[in-house]
């Protein structure tokens, strides 16, 4: 079936799913850092793919994974279901407000969203896209707002972003009493800029880490690094 994606430990049907499985996605579920998470939530989880991976790295973890557009909740449900971690991830026909204001006193260890980025831009064709795909700086402030509310005390929410909108989110944490506390910065080749960040924010000021991720070495070429990061998941390592 050309909808389904193989990983290694599970299949992802992305039927019904406006936005499919893409870089950002298996980069934020194979390079998210977090000891031993007991609680996760998935916001905007879309096909599924990180809550399936995180459950995968994190064996002992329940995670919840949320997400507002109906069809893309019931694939994402159908691909929990079809997984050796059934009984682990449960999803959500919301958004992330809705959630919280169902279970309010509900905290996670671990935080994760590959979120609509395109801030203030022309809205696509086709509405589920546009919904997946674009928001405002809104968002981002009840987002971020919310976390502070929702993560346990050495709790982390981790984020991957285009730099200018990564940007504005890391403006937002002095605010909510959030600290960035690890930048990862994704380049598509050793001599280029960055093109994402993932951010690793948390209640406790520790001193921002910085590292460089490189996806390729050469045209068509996967990084090492890539390789390494992505073997326990892509058939293809």
């Amino acid at each position: 079936m050309k909808n389904v994606f193989k990983f290694k430990q599970f299949n992802v049907d992305q039927t019904n799913c406006a936005m499919k499985i893409n870089t950002d996605g298996v980069l934020l579920g194979a390079l998210t850092e977090a000891n031993d998470p007991q609680s996760i939530l998935d916001i905007g989880t879309g096909t599924g793919v990180i809550a399936l991976m995180l459950a995968q790295r994190f064996t002992s973890a329940k995670i919840d994974a949320v997400e507002i557009d109906e069809d893309a909740a019931e694939t994402a449900r159908e691909n929990f279901n079809n997984s050796p971690f059934i009984y682990r991830i449960i999803a959500y026909t919301t958004g992330f407000e809705s959630f919280f204001e169902q279970y309010p006193h509900k905290k996670f260890d671990l935080i994760v969203s590959n979120p609509p980025f395109f801030l203030n831009s022309l809205e696509s064709p086709g509405i589920k896209k546009n919904l997946a795909r674009h928001t405002d700086e809104g968002f981002y402030k009840k987002l971020i707002t919310a976390v502070a509310e929702h993560l346990t005390e050495t709790g982390t929410c981790q984020l991957i972003l285009p730099v200018p909108t990564a940007n504005l989110v890391k403006g937002l944490l002095p605010e909510c009493q959030l600290h960035l506390q690890k930048q990862i910065s994704i380049c598509s080749f050793p001599d280029d800029a960055p093109h994402r960040e993932i951010l690793i924010i948390g209640n406790t000021q520790t001193g921002i880490i910085k590292k460089t991720f490189v996806i390729y070495d050469h045209p068509k070429v996967y990084s090492v690094a890539y390789q390494n990061t992505l073997k326990e998941f892509f058939t293809i390592f």
